[in-house]
């Protein structure tokens, strides 16, 4: 444990995440997969990085949200067509969430606004013949499924830039 305020090691998973987060993005839109490679990377950052951004306690009680999203998360792929790599990558950022009261609304009303927004987003984008031709061989251009990888990062990314804004 280094003595960081919570802003200051949200800042630094942030840091320690966000090439994961683009690959992730990337990964999602291009094969319509999230590479277990991303996952387990996610993972191991949570786990090296984590006893020296957070208490003890905080870090090893921050495991079981990993437990409960990857249990829902397949519970979701049997009966809703969640994807397993979505699953995935939701348990493996769990972690890096804080379960209070506030900081679960926060997660909650950010994971809504990146559902909604990067739906909306890529099903606009894959219509506009330029967009496409930047990138013809995504495959998230043609299925009727959507990359929810955009919205899973999305949420992760922003909520750890907010946590470690200052005030």
């Amino acid at each position: 444990m280094l003595g960081l305020t919570p802003p200051q090691s949200a800042l630094a998973f942030l840091l320690l995440l966000s090439p994961i987060c683009a690959w992730v993005a990337y990964t999602d839109l291009k094969f319509m997969k999230i590479r277990n490679r991303a996952v387990l990377a996610t993972l191991v950052i949570f786990a090296v990085a984590g006893p020296f951004l957070l208490p003890l306690e905080v870090y090893a009680w921050r495991w079981s949200h990993a437990l409960v999203l990857l249990a829902i998360g397949f519970v979701l792929n049997q009966i809703a067509h969640f994807g397993a790599g979505d699953a995935k990558f939701m348990a493996a950022a769990a972690p890096f969430f804080s379960s209070t009261g506030a900081h679960v609304q926060l997660a909650i009303v950010l994971l809504c606004a990146f559902l909604l927004g990067a739906f909306a987003a890529h099903r606009i984008a894959r219509r506009i013949p330029a967009v496409v031709a930047l990138a013809p061989d995504w495959v998230s251009w043609t299925r009727k499924d959507f990359p929810l990888g955009l919205a899973l990062v999305g949420t992760l990314w922003t909520y750890l830039l907010i946590v470690a804004l200052p005030g």
